[in-house]
């Protein structure tokens, strides 16, 4: 069995608890199954709890599966991404669920296999998807992206201030043939940007490894249609924990909570309406971050921010 540290696992089952107890036979979505650590502790907890977990990467699928097979009557476990949570429900006959967990960002078995070339600490393929069976490689977009392309994605997806030189340097490292692997990127990332901005914020090619994983999965056009969708399939007193990696995925998640949590009724209005009445509320304020003892103990931990909401209305 491959062991891993699951993030803030204690504080997301705490936040599932009232929507998973209110219900004889209460229903979990794992919308990013990974390796199982949130459905196993979640099955572990609540012998009456059915999960529905969801992974697009096949080879986290495999090993989740071993970690689970004591629970394999109460999970149901499918290749999807988790956009395609309400064909998922659809497909195994259930309306609505009790519980919603997305864990999102990339995950710690893809930046271990080295050969998936999530980390820009080793030289590996350019390859970067979640989904091994998708055409999109990081390779195709650096070997035949425009420089207007390149530039997108990196401004958009990893709000990279030297988004234009590196492009270049992308381009003309190419065309030499002298761009092969995630080294070899990593290495003209840290030449495209100047020494003392080098000197801060961590490893200098964190942002443009970030962008080409983000174009790559298409992750910020799946999230923000997962978000709505998912909403809408929770039932009432059903509940919704995310938890973001970066900023990119927050603001989304952020977005869409408040939106379900604010009524829709007409301004000057002296009292409110039912039917504009918000069906959603935020379990917290804001978001949490992990503690600084899971920080110590679990690095990944340390960008987490965790939101939460609730279903209050049909």
């Amino acid at each position: 069995m491959q062991v891993h540290k699951s993030v803030m696992l204690e504080r997301c089952i705490t936040l599932l608890t009232p929507a998973i107890e209110r219900n004889t036979n209460p229903i979990v979505v794992d919308a990013t199954l990974g390796l199982g650590g949130h459905s196993k502790a979640i099955l572990e907890k609540f012998p009456e709890v059915r999960i529905v977990g969801l992974d697009r990467d096949q080879n986290a699928i495999q090993i989740a599966k071993e970690n689970l097979q004591d629970f394999s009557e109460r999970i149901t476990i499918i290749h999807a991404v988790y956009n395609e949570i309400p064909a998922v429900l659809d497909t195994l006959g259930f309306k609505k669920v009790d519980g919603i967990l997305f864990d999102l960002g990339v995950s710690s078995l893809q930046l271990d296999q080295t050969d998936r070339g999530f980390s820009y600490s080793h030289a590996a393929p350019l390859d970067m998807r979640m989904d091994q069976s998708e055409p999109l490689s990081a390779a195709v977009i650096i070997n035949t992206y425009s420089k207007g392309e390149l530039i997108r994605v990196l401004r958009n997806y990893g709000e990279e201030k030297f988004a234009s030189k590196i492009a270049d340097n992308i381009i003309k490292a190419r065309n030499n043939g002298t761009l092969n692997n995630t080294k070899d990127l990593a290495e003209l990332v840290k030449t495209s940007i100047p020494a003392a901005t080098r000197r801060t914020g961590g490893n200098p090619a964190k942002r443009t490894f970030q962008a080409l994983r983000i174009e790559v999965n298409n992750e910020l056009k799946v999230l923000e249609a997962a978000i709505p969708a998912g909403l809408d399939r929770l039932a009432v007193d059903g509940r919704m924990v995310v938890m973001s990696f970066q900023s990119l995925e927050d603001r989304i998640v952020k977005r869409f909570f408040a939106d379900a949590s604010e009524s829709k009724s007409p301004r000057g209005l002296p009292v409110e309406m039912a039917e504009f009445a918000a069906k959603f509320k935020l379990v917290f304020r804001g978001s949490e971050s992990a503690s600084e003892i899971e920080i110590e103990n679990n690095s990944r931990a340390q960008s987490v921010k965790l939101r939460a909401i609730e279903r209050i209305a049909a």
